[in-house]
């Protein structure tokens, strides 16, 4: 497990899935805002559901968050678009409705960048976020993040167009 103050980031259990399923994709205006296409219900127990994990996808590698004290599930953390040529990465979470506001996603993406920069070994970590989502640009610059541009009006959510802001971090300006 890798470890930050407030959480930990482990490898996701079955009894994980139905949980994350039912208070992140079940939500459907968030779960909209979360991901690149439409919002669809998937089957309960589907091997095609967001949260079921691929082991052999070395392209996007998927972590269960917990409390640190304690192990309770609080959301899912993925560092994602792992390209090895270019030593870079995308990076994303998402947290049960119950353990948002409590500062868990700056330490989520703290041990994020721990695991892109120290184990990984990549240069370059980069979030993709709506530019309403001020809590997860709020983690991101915390931790170093910079605002490196904004896409107008790329994101089509719930019947609406929505400017995405990128942030980047290189390794050489991350302070752990």
């Amino acid at each position: 497990m890798l470890r930050g103050g407030k959480v930990g980031l482990r490898a996701r259990h079955d009894d994980d899935i139905p949980v994350l399923e039912a208070e992140l994709h079940g939500d459907v205006a968030n779960a909209s805002r979360a991901a690149a296409g439409p919002w669809r219900p998937i089957t309960p127990g589907s091997k095609h559901a967001q949260f079921v994990v691929d082991d052999t996808e070395e392209g996007s590698i998927p972590f269960s968050v917990v409390e640190s004290a304690g192990g309770t599930l609080i959301g899912a953390a993925t560092l994602w678009g792992i390209d090895t040529h270019n030593r870079s990465a995308h990076l994303g979470l998402g947290l049960l409705p119950a353990s948002r506001g409590k500062g868990y996603g700056t330490d989520v993406v703290a041990v994020l960048c721990h695991y892109g920069f120290v184990v990984r070994g990549l240069h370059r970590l980069q979030i993709d976020t709506l530019s309403d989502n001020t809590p997860m640009m709020r983690s991101a610059e915390r931790n170093g993040f910079v605002r490196e541009g904004v896409l107008r009006s790329s994101a089509w959510v719930m019947g609406e167009f929505l400017d995405e802001v990128l942030l980047g971090l290189l390794a050489r300006d991350w302070k752990p």
